[in-house]
């Protein structure tokens, strides 16, 4: 494993390093990167507080799909209350009409986000405008917009809205916020199936790592519960099917009768900050990003390879690059989706990972209470993991009435205090595996100036 033996010191906001590592990189100096603020808009409320006190009380977001899903194996699904959320206050109907619903909900949470960060965009010099970038992305639209438009064509030509193809663009999130805002820093959009919020996070962390902007917005967007992404799910066998009349017991990571995944929507934005941008403008600090590990499965378009090498790399990665070792980590936050196959070979991973430090790491999920968001999962676990980070506590997986024997770590499935040293720094993992094999790994930790 090609782990980094080091030497550090922090010297304002860059990383002094001393180091050899087994990759024969030497590092020297680097920008560190920090999180200053996160919005949410989840199948648990409609902001981060309230998301993350439910999760806290192990509540469930599921809930039974309507008539239109009856001939479908899988009929619950985590969805937003949309009634609740204040679209209309904030986006226009002209707005509306240019994008779709995974984007708005990203201009939502976007705008939470800004706010606990303490920006103001118009209030800033073009200078820094310039320096402000966006790394938004979408795992997957919806289809209910592309069978509405093929309707459409069906009584002509003319009757497609021109506003069709922009709509479906992944990319179109960044564009609609730099717009919004004003901000010319990199925009970049990222879409690798449920993989796309995590590597969001990981790009925008290099971006600022590498100089190319000071402060940047990442996340993801997913709003695509429709029948007929919950049959071509159902065809691959990858939804519940087994807790039709018990919806809030569906999404189960880890447990023994766990029989697939929940589909969810929502999103999650993070703002990513230059830490000596960020100390110069007092900003809230809520937790570092330390590290961002990438790999490829290279084995199977839906199911990783049984050794878990896929996710084993993307954690070994992250962990080197965050410059700290396996022992250092005290908690991974899964990607695990409830799924027979895919949470017991992530199990197997972090054991290969940790070796003998695998039981002094806890672990879990969080999709038992709000679903799988698929792109949008990565983003929002990556919240939750640096609230918790922020409170000294972790967040808990739910609807485990028995632990599957062969998951073999532990699992946290109550609330618990990270550390009873409060003042130990906090380091852990965050995992989010997508379609074709695409994996990323981000390491984030508990703020240390």
């Amino acid at each position: 494993m090609n782990f980094v033996i080091k030497c550090t010191k922090y010297a304002g906001s860059k990383q002094k390093v001393r180091a050899f590592s087994t990759t024969g990189f030497n590092y020297t100096y680097r920008r560190r990167v920090v999180v200053t603020g996160m919005g949410a808009v989840t199948p648990l409320g409609g902001n981060v507080q309230e998301s993350w006190q439910k999760l806290l009380k192990c509540e469930a977001a599921i809930t039974s799909l309507g008539d239109q899903y009856k001939g479908l194996p899988c009929q619950v699904a985590a969805q937003i209350n949309k009634e609740n959320l204040p679209i209309n206050d904030l986006l226009s109907k002209s707005d509306i009409k240019l994008m779709s619903p995974a984007t708005q909900l990203s201009v939502l949470a976007t705008e939470e986000a800004l706010s606990t960060a303490q920006i103001i965009p118009k209030n800033l010099s073009s200078e820094e405008l310039e320096r402000f970038g966006v790394c938004v992305g979408m795992g997957m639209f919806d289809l209910t917009e592309v069978y509405g438009a093929w309707q459409q064509l069906q009584r002509g030509y003319n009757r497609v809205s021109p506003f069709f193809v922009p709509r479906l663009l992944p990319s179109m999130a960044c564009g609609h916020i730099s717009m919004r805002h004003g901000l010319r820093g990199p925009n970049h959009s990222v879409s690798t199936a449920c993989a796309t919020g995590a590597h969001a996070i990981g790009d925008a962390m290099r971006f600022i790592r590498n100089g190319d902007a000071d402060i940047m917005l990442a996340g993801s967007g997913e709003s695509c519960i429709d029948p007929l992404s919950i049959a071509g799910f159902c065809r691959l066998r990858a939804l519940s099917t087994a807790f039709n009349d018990m919806p809030e017991k569906a999404s189960r990571p880890f447990d023994n009768k766990r029989d697939g995944f929940v589909m969810g929507e929502g999103a999650a934005i993070l703002v990513l900050e230059e830490l000596e941008h960020a100390l110069k403008r007092n900003a809230p600090i809520l937790a570092e990003v330390l590290g961002y590990g990438l790999s490829g499965d290279a084995y199977h378009i839906t199911s990783p390879s049984e050794d878990g090498t896929g996710a084993t790399l993307a954690m070994q990665r992250a962990i080197n690059d965050a410059q700290v070792l396996p022992g250092d980590i005290s908690y991974v936050n899964a990607h695990a989706t409830s799924t027979p196959t895919g949470d017991r070979i992530e199990a197997h991973a972090i054991k290969r990972v940790f070796g003998e430090h695998t039981s002094n790491i806890r672990v879990s999920s969080t999709k038992g209470a709000h679903g799988h968001l698929l792109g949008s999962s990565g983003n929002l676990e990556a919240t939750f993991l640096i609230q918790g980070c922020y409170e000294n506590k972790l967040p808990p997986s739910i609807n485990i009435d028995e632990l599957d024997e062969k998951i073999g770590v532990r699992i946290v499935t109550a609330p618990e205090v990270w550390s009873e040293d409060a003042n130990k720094r906090r380091i852990a993992l965050k995992n989010s595996f997508g379609f074709g094999g695409t994996n990323a790994s981000l390491c984030i930790a508990s703020f240390v100036l």
